[in-house]
């Protein structure tokens, strides 16, 4: 039996394992959910209930083979802003619904013209870069959180206490766990910390006081306003490319095609009707998540019912305000200790599909790939300005594929 065809067999589980299992993905998957529609001026409840409904629709459309975990996209939070500053929230909605629809046109296109095409656009060369980008890009982030530079009170000597702390635990149990530690180390990792910022004093429990017991989270309707929906619709290409990068990121973990199987057009009607989904409820669009994907590598949960597992349990506590709140209580640094590995996780991917590729990186055409992919995703290079800014992991996947486009092939290079 080869590696390949062992990793596409799919675990039992008992259903504990798989309870904590998808517990733990939800935990992972928190904190970067919340934060989009906090900075965004949209429900973070209403967050949790659409991540939930979101990824039942991705498996559904999928059936239940892909192991992602759908969530608050980062990509759409600066247009977000900017729409709801000018044709306010509802209008807004409206336009991320359309963005959803522009996710189904692609997927029927791929559907139409198969994905061979998608082999000579996205070769290794281009997406092992840009998966690195994917999870460097966003190392600042958790380095922040890590340092508490997020956190209003908690001052740097205790951030960075808090954070190796979390990760300490989270590394011991991940290399010399064994049986169920080994199966929630990012979950031993989070409890370890918030035990410590408890001793410390530095958990607000306001939120919680605050919060009711049980209450329907602030649904939002949207509408539709023509100026709100063409600003909107240009932005869904940038997480439309990322999307592919994270299926095949996914893939190289578990070693399955998920571009065949269930296929590339299935996967991104998913991510498709699961943006619509939530911009009808008033949440903030939906994206495969980066930092599930770095969980997944680390704790080897290939079983996708697990993820269905957490989207169950992201619908329950969005209708439990004060647990929701509970979890909101988990301080940045303790968070950002855990980010600084799943992040790291997602590079180690992107390297390993270069490394099997067996390219070689210093002839001149992949050398210039590789080199201005990285540079230009992570150093924060963009192009335009205002409603058109293109930056980011877009930036690098567009600059990738017309380099990989234009220059000449490996055999014009010798």
């Amino acid at each position: 039996m080869t590696d390949s065809s062992a990793a596409a067999r799919v675990p039992v589980d008992s259903p504990l394992k798989t309870l904590l299992t998808g517990a733990q993905m939800l935990f992972v998957a928190f904190g970067a959910l919340v934060l989009v529609p906090l900075l965004t001026g949209l429900d973070p409840s209403v967050a949790l209930f659409t991540a939930g409904i979101g990824t039942l629709i991705f498996h559904g459309v999928t059936r239940v083979t892909v192991p992602v975990f759908l969530a608050s996209s980062f990509a759409f939070i600066a247009p977000i802003q900017g729409s709801v500053a000018s044709f306010g929230v509802s209008a807004t909605l409206g336009g991320l619904l359309a963005a959803g629809l522009v996710y189904v046109a692609i997927s029927q296109a791929v559907r139409l013209k198969g994905t061979a095409w998608l082999h000579r656009l996205l070769p290794a060369v281009v997406v092992g870069p840009v998966i690195m980008v994917i999870g460097l890009a966003l190392a600042p982030v958790a380095v922040s959180m890590a340092t508490g530079e997020t956190s209003e009170h908690i001052g740097y000597g205790p951030a960075i206490f808090l954070s190796m702390a979390s990760l300490l635990v989270t590394l011991v149990l991940a290399v010399f766990g064994r049986g169920l530690l080994r199966l929630i180390p990012i979950m031993g990792g989070i409890a370890t910390g918030y035990a410590l910022a408890l001793a410390m004093g530095v958990v607000d429990f306001a939120p919680v006081d605050e919060a009711a017991w049980v209450s329907i989270p602030a649904f939002t309707a949207p509408s539709f306003h023509w100026a709100a929906i063409l600003f909107m619709i240009p932005v869904a290409i940038a997480p439309a490319v990322e999307h592919i990068g994270d299926m095949v990121a996914i893939g190289s973990v578990t070693r399955r095609n998920y571009l065949e199987t269930p296929g590339l057009h299935r996967t991104l009607l998913g991510d498709g009707l699961a943006t619509s989904a939530a911009a009808l409820f008033g949440g903030p669009p939906n994206t495969t998540y980066s930092e599930v994907t770095g969980a997944v590598t680390l704790t080897r949960a290939f079983n996708p019912k697990i993820m269905v597992v957490a989207a169950c349990i992201a619908i329950g506590l969005a209708f439990v305000a004060k647990l929701g709140a509970l979890l909101q209580t988990i301080p940045g640094p303790v968070m950002g200790g855990i980010m600084t590995l799943l992040f790291g996780s997602i590079a180690v991917v992107g390297m390993n599909t270069l490394v099997r590729a067996g390219h070689s990186l210093t002839a001149p055409r992949n050398l210039v790939v590789v080199s201005l992919i990285l540079v230009f995703g992570i150093g924060g290079m963009q192009f335009g300005g205002g409603q058109f800014t293109l930056q980011g992991v877009s930036l690098a996947a567009l600059v990738g594929i017309v380099l990989n486009w234009i220059l000449p092939g490996a055999d014009e290079d010798e």
